[in-house]
């Protein structure tokens, strides 16, 4: 079954501000000074990374049970490597990620074995890896005028 996920971004005045809502809630975008921004709020690439931390952490959580593993806390630790030379036009390279790493760690009692296990299914099975790993269809519908 498919399902369709939806949101907004609208372009606030001030910097490089950006609101965005989806599923009733709200998130505002940002870049640092040094971009343009107010550095009110997270800069896109930043958030990429946090989503594919939140859902992983989520996956984990879903199917711990299911590979009984138990854990007590579980963090991510989770970098990419981006050349701002793309987004500023002034190379010819790709203007995102070129790499995103990540480390899980857990408190448990389970064996590393069975963590590395289970590591490999939530990476598989997260929704945000899958997208960013498999590539996703970009579809432009268009230019509308208000």
């Amino acid at each position: 079954m498919i399902t369709t996920f939806k949101a907004t971004a609208k372009k606030l005045s001030e910097g490089m501000q950006v609101d965005t809502e989806s599923s009733g809630f709200r998130i505002l975008f940002d870049e640092p000074e040094k971009m343009g921004g107010t550095n009110k709020g997270i800069n896109p690439m930043s958030a990429m990374l946090s989503v594919l931390g939140g859902c992983q952490a989520i996956v984990a959580q879903m199917f711990a049970k299911q590979f009984n593993i138990e854990f007590s806390e579980f963090h991510l630790e989770i970098e990419g490597d981006m050349d701002m030379a793309g987004i500023m036009q002034k190379k010819d390279v790709r203007p995102g990620f070129q790499e995103i790493r990540f480390k899980m760690h857990f408190k448990s009692d389970n064996s590393i074995e069975d963590l590395e296990k289970f590591s490999e299914f939530i990476e598989k099975n997260c929704p945000i890896s899958d997208s960013l790993a498999h590539g996703v269809r970009m579809v432009n519908q268009g230019v509308v005028i208000d």
